[in-house]
Parts: C-alpha cells; structure tokens; sequence
C-alpha cells in the first residue's frame, strides 16, 4: 500500500513538474515575443524620430544658405511695410543650383512662422510626397504646386501641397486657421517666385473640404464658373472672414491632410492682394 501511495505521489510529483516546465515555456515564448515586439517598435520610433530630424535639419540648411532675414532692420528703419516684407529676401540661384524644379518660396511673416520652404513643382503630382527639396527620400517630402498649374501663379486658382507632419514641420500648422482670432492676428501670407517678384495673399477661407477634384480645380471656363467655385471656397470656410473675393483675382489654395479620414483635406485659401518686386 505505501509503494502505491509513493508511485502515485511520485506521478503527481511528476506531471507537476512537466506543467511547471510547459508553463515556464510558454512564459519564455511570451516574454520573447513581448522583446520582439518591443525592440521593433522601438526601431520604427527610433527610424521615424530620425526621418523628422534628418528633414528639418535639411530645410534649416536650406533657409540658411538661400535666405536673408535681416530682422533687426525692423527696429531701425520706421518706414518699412506693415510685414516687414523689406527684411527678406531669397537666393534662387542657389536653390536651383540644388533644385532645378524650384519655383517659389512661401512664408508667413508672424505665425505660423514654421512654414518657411521652398517651392517646387514635379513632373506629376507623386514625386515630392516622399522626397525632400534637395531629392533626399524622407516622409516630410517638400511643398509643391501642382502639376496642372503655372508656375508664375498666374492660375485663377494655384494649388500648394504639403505633409500634415507630426513634428510640426512642413504645413501641419494651417490647421492653426481653425480659430478666427488666430485668422484675425495673421491673415497673410507670401509667396517668393524666381523671377523676383513678392505676391502677398489676403486670406479669406479656411476650413474642411473633401478631396475632389470640384475642390481643386486651377482653371475655368468662364466668370459664372470661376464665381461659383469662389462661393464654394467661402461657404466652406470655418467662419466668415469679410475679405472680398471677384472673379478678376486669383487665389492660391494651401493643402495639407486631416485627422478626420483620408478622404478629407484642409485648406487655407488666399486672394492676391498686392505684387511688388524683390
């Protein structure tokens, strides 16, 4: 009787063991897989902080070699523009250098001071999503204008895309034109072109559209076409700006993607308003 009572505590003794041993693997198994899991992401992280890095440090090369932005010039001299437009200037034979595809630079005199790049213009609409001004494959990829447009901005409406990047970089503060107040205290921009002239916009729209081509069109048939498109770009805009808007302007429409889906953007529209000589 007691070497049955000991086999069979024995047995037990042993299944017991075999449970804890299968146990422990499938712990191990866990904690492995959790490492795995752990470590790539941790790389994907590590590779995206880097791709931020690596970008605005490329386009802070960029402004310092191409760009002269003599602010101090504001406190001396009394009589310069309202924006101080007088202070900047561009270097485009520099950036051609780098970039035969340039055309244009884009700033915000106030904020949000962080959009200040170059603009190019690709052969399609694909080529810069994914690649920087100086062609370096990044996913901050550069501001560009579409393909369909003229390069003088000569369009009744020309179109300017940039990343909605996480950063803060590239045209992820348009969505700061959500609010009026933030209109109400920096309502221009400019736009830089490579034959020297400065074109400031008076913006007049901002706001929520869906990504169809009604909402992007560059070109019109006649003045009743242009002018409906007009009242739609001031229907969807977020609040009403009273900024006048005819048919003998032309508009610069500023792109960048949302939060709410993939098939919706955001967009901030300007009307020209004044054009000066560098």
């Amino acid at each position: 009787m007691r070497n049955e009572n000991a086999d069979n505590e024995g047995k037990k003794h042993h299944r017991g063991r075999r449970r804890k041993k299968k146990g422990n693997i499938i712990a191990n198994v866990i904690l492995v897989i959790a490492l795995i899991v752990f470590c790539v992401s941790g790389f994907q992280l590590f590779k995206i902080g880097k791709g931020y890095l690596d970008g605005r440090s490329e386009y802070d090369k960029v402004r310092k070699l191409a760009v002269t932005d003599d602010k101090n010039k504001n406190d001396k001299d009394k009589n310069h523009s309202e924006d101080g437009d007088d202070t900047f200037s561009v270097d485009f034979q520099k950036l051609l250098e780098i970039n035969p595809d340039t055309i244009a630079w884009i700033r915000f005199p106030d904020e949000p001071s962080q959009i200040n790049y170059p603009v190019v213009q690709g052969t399609d609409n694909s080529k810069y999503l994914k690649k920087t001004f100086s062609s370096n494959e990044n996913t901050l990829g550069a501001i560009f204008l579409n393909v369909d447009n003229q390069k003088d901005f000569s369009d009744k409406n020309s179109v300017i895309y940039g990343h909605r990047m996480r950063d803060g970089s590239m045209f992820r503060h348009l969505q700061d034109y959500d609010t009026r107040e933030f209109w109400k205290n920096n309502p221009y921009f400019y736009i830089y072109t490579v034959d020297g002239r400065i074109l400031k916009y008076h913006i007049y729209s901002a706001g929520q559209v869906v990504d169809t081509s009604e909402s992007y069109q560059t070109t019109f048939e006649t003045d009743e076409e242009y002018q409906e498109f007009l009242n739609m770009t001031q229907s969807t805009s977020l609040y009403n700006t009273g900024v006048e808007v005819t048919t003998a302007d032309t508009i610069v429409t500023l792109s960048t993607c949302t939060s709410a889906s993939d098939n919706h953007r955001f967009v901030v529209r300007g009307v020209k308003e004044e054009e000066t000589k560098q």
